[in-house]
């Protein structure tokens, strides 16, 4: 990729209009077929690509446009996995009244929300991505980044006790043939050129941030209980290596995002915390690039990404929770901070997370995300001009 200094992205969703939406409904009900429901799809992608080069991003996405959420789209790409409501997650979780009192917080009924579960051994049906990308780039000349969801999340939450056991005792017999599903993903991505690849992975700091059934949040493969927390982040660790094993230095640059839940506009209901107990996986990551979230004081102190290899950062300064517009001056106060620790060949500028993570909850409109990405990209342009004075 030929980028400018201080590039700017996303991270990968965009909210949904009504008649995505509409269109997400009945395809499910049977009332629309594949490929009606693509021609709608096609023109959201289109138009959230229009949004993101009228503001001047220099990586874009597809706005996730046609996934429910950024994991439970798989469902339909993977043979034997089932597409469940969280509300039906209450059959087969743990604690139930742990998980009632989470969906309480939800602000769209939990029915509307879905997970995929494994019920048999998992294969790819279809690329999950691949057929997307290949649309967008056929209508834009930017860098494209496309977004998976990363082993451990995937392995976290489809494994559902009752539904996955019989063809995998464990999660870790599970996460066998989700290494596969997405080695097999990234091959075909690379072979087809794609600038960027970045694995969400959005569990580990509720692996590191909450208790056992104890001050849960909402994100999907977190609904499971969990064992030690290092145990568990060594896991994801050894998930995310193996996946990427053999897949650096083919021109497309990897990445995994890490965030603290983004199914509220409440800050308060959402984790925050330092990462520094993530270091052992930051560091450890065999990958490019880390996109972190940065944009509000829950993320804590920058000292603790001081060391995380020659990995590059995209730094989180927009936050996509809030109608209130960033300033470029605090954007810029704020990057100038972390130049301190990286490089500035080695920072990109990215909100903290998708604007749209659930098709059913967005978390602004369009009008508000373009203008945060706009101004963002502002921010990016008076960083250049500093470093050339």
């Amino acid at each position: 990729m030929t980028l400018p200094t201080f590039p700017t992205t996303v991270i990968g969703s965009w909210p949904r209009s009504k008649e995505v939406q509409r269109a997400m409904r009945d395809k499910r009900a049977g009332r629309l077929s594949e490929e009606e429901f693509q021609v709608v799809a096609n023109q959201a992608v289109l138009q959230c690509l229009k949004w993101q080069e009228e503001a001047g991003i220099d990586i874009v996405s597809d706005g996730e446009q046609r996934r429910d959420n950024y994991i439970s789209f798989v469902a339909e790409h993977l043979n034997n996995v089932r597409m469940l409501s969280v509300s039906e997650l209450l059959d087969y979780v743990e604690d139930k009244s742990s998980f009632e009192e989470i969906l309480g917080t939800l602000d769209v009924p939990a029915f509307s929300m879905y997970n995929p579960a494994a019920t048999g051994k998992i294969s790819r049906k279809k690329p999950l991505a691949l057929n997307d990308f290949l649309f967008l780039k056929q209508h834009t000349d930017k860098a494209v980044k496309v977004t998976l969801p990363g082993p451990y999340l995937l392995t976290r939450s489809m494994w559902v006790e009752g539904l996955s056991s019989d063809a995998y005792p464990t999660k870790e017999d599970l996460s066998v043939d989700i290494i596969k599903v997405l080695r097999e993903e990234l091959e075909d991505l690379i072979a087809a050129g794609v600038e960027f690849v970045q694995f969400d992975e959005p569990v580990l700091t509720e692996v590191v941030f909450t208790k056992k059934n104890a001050n849960r949040t909402f994100m999907c493969g977190a609904l499971t209980a969990k064992a030690d927390a290092e145990e568990e982040l060594a896991f994801a660790l050894s998930l995310i290596n193996q996946v990427t094993d053999g897949m650096l230095g083919r021109g497309t640059t990897i990445a995994v995002h890490i965030c603290r839940g983004n199914w509220s506009t409440e800050d308060d209901i959402l984790l925050r915390g330092p990462y520094y107990p993530l270091i052992p996986y930051l560091e450890g990551a065999n990958v490019d690039h880390l996109a972190l979230e940065y944009a509000t004081p829950r993320a804590g102190e920058l000292d603790a990404i001081r060391n995380i290899g020659d990995k590059s950062l995209g730094f989180g300064v927009i936050n996509p929770r809030t109608v209130d517009v960033e300033s470029v001056d605090d954007i810029v106060a704020r990057v100038d901070e972390v130049r301190a620790i990286l490089p500035d060949e080695k920072i990109l500028l990215n909100p903290d997370c998708g604007f749209g993570t659930f098709a059913q909850r967005p978390m602004n409109s369009d009008e508000i995300a373009f203008k945060k990405l706009k101004v963002m990209v502002e921010a990016a342009k008076k960083l250049r001009e500093m470093v050339k004075a």
